[in-house]
């Protein structure tokens, strides 16, 4: 199968092609500010596709990192990739910013607790253990909810400097570099192997926190 991956929620975004018939799946890469994604990424696309000499009605499917991170990263990657995917009819399959994160800690670890930072003195997090959920969601929470989850953890695995200076020191944590779109393939073939695709119709990022305009829209409405 021939996929291209988005992942624009952090503060670098990038695109990658993967064929999955090839010994390296992971074709080519393509990065960028991810402030820029907005204005950037269809030209990105064009020019990695492009480079590789793929054609878009080649593509067997389209992931996409739907978050947690930037507000307008995460909502320029999931745009693109429902655009794109309406466009050629591929299907699509959504990746959690945090389970990448996870998986980064390496299989040694049994229970790992994964923290972004969210700004404002908060921070996304999931914890993942023996392979399993053993907290069930993504959630927005505080630096003090985020050590409880944290000392009920092996390890927690973060890739900002924010949320490693809040926790390092006081529990194990690991700095591991960005998750990167070809990051997600691994977590796409499974979903591809249980034939498990995500409905665009339904299919929304995952922001845990309202926008500053929602929350003043509701402010102005009282």
């Amino acid at each position: 199968m021939k996929l291209i991956l988005f992942n624009t929620c952090g503060a670098e975004a990038s695109v990658a092609l993967a064929d999955t018939e090839q010994t390296v799946a992971v074709v080519a890469v393509s990065t960028m500010p991810g402030r820029t994604a907005s204005e950037s990424l269809v030209a990105e696309v064009r020019k990695t596709m492009a480079e590789a000499r793929w054609r878009l009605s080649e593509l067997d499917g389209i992931v996409v990192v739907t978050g947690p991170g930037s507000f307008t990263g995460v909502r320029v990657g999931l745009s693109v990739a429902k655009g794109l995917g309406e466009a050629i009819g591929a299907p699509l399959i959504a990746v959690s910013r945090l389970a990448m994160l996870a998986a980064a800690a390496g299989p040694e670890y049994r229970r790992v607790c994964a923290l972004l930072d969210a700004g404002r003195g908060e921070f996304y997090c999931r914890q993942y253990g023996d392979g399993e959920d053993f907290e069930p969601r993504e959630a927005l929470i505080s630096k003090q909810e985020a050590l409880d989850m944290a000392v009920a953890s092996e390890t927690v695995v973060v890739c900002e400097q924010v949320a490693f200076e809040a926790l390092n020191g006081i529990v194990p944590v690991e700095m591991v570099d960005e998750p990167g779109a070809a990051d997600a393939l691994p977590f796409a073939m499974k979903r591809i192997a249980a034939g498990s695709f995500d409905d665009p119709l339904k299919l929304d990022a995952s922001y845990l926190r309202r926008t500053d305009a929602e929350i003043f829209a509701k402010q102005a409405g009282k």
